[in-house]
């Protein structure tokens, strides 16, 4: 599909609500939906489920959000719907530091759920020990999915500051991993 087409149905769904316009703009997208859901979820049935599921979110969000570039905007649905099903699935485990984990070593074999906890709460004191910046600007964007913007308005930083603190926060903390996480 390209943009105008994308476009033109958005518009006409939110005069109308009507459900197979809705039907029309989604059925293209719905195999990418399907591959970032299997990329995150890493099962079939939880994707064919999240296909679903997000159909069902575009109903109310497509009326109310300003949609530039459909595709994109739906990425990013599918990712956050996805991450949603992973956090309650684990429990307050978050998963936004699957990057710095498994860049690791120690972090790449199985292991049982004593080592896990070991190595997360290696990976809490590691947080801690960060500077104040390094570690506010990570927790922004890890912790609570904020992007550079978002963090440099709630903290006050300048956006390359911010850049510079989460870059320099990750590299420390993986460094620190590595020292206290075996």
């Amino acid at each position: 599909m390209d943009t105008a087409t994308d476009h033109k149905l958005i518009v006409q769904y939110k005069k109308s609500g009507d459900l197979n316009v809705l039907g029309e703009l989604y059925k293209p997208y719905m195999p990418l939906v399907y591959g970032v859901a299997l990329k995150y979820l890493k099962d079939e049935e939880l994707s064919k489920d999240a296909v679903i599921q997000i159909f069902e979110e575009l109903i109310q969000k497509v009326k109310t959000h300003e949609i530039s570039y459909f595709k994109s905007w739906l990425y990013v649905v599918c990712r956050n719907h996805c991450l949603m099903i992973l956090r309650k699935a684990q429990k307050n485990i978050t998963i936004s530091f699957d990057d710095v984990l498994m860049e690791n070593e120690p972090f790449l074999h199985h292991e049982d759920s004593q080592e896990k906890e070991q190595k997360l709460k290696a990976m809490e004191r590691c947080l801690e020990s960060l500077n104040h910046e390094q570690k506010l600007s990570v927790d922004l964007f890890y912790l609570q999915q904020k992007c550079y913007a978002e963090v440099a308005a709630l903290t006050g930083y300048e956006l390359q500051k911010v850049k510079s603190y989460i870059q320099n926060g990750k590299r420390n903390l993986k460094i620190c991993i590595e020292k206290n996480g075996e």
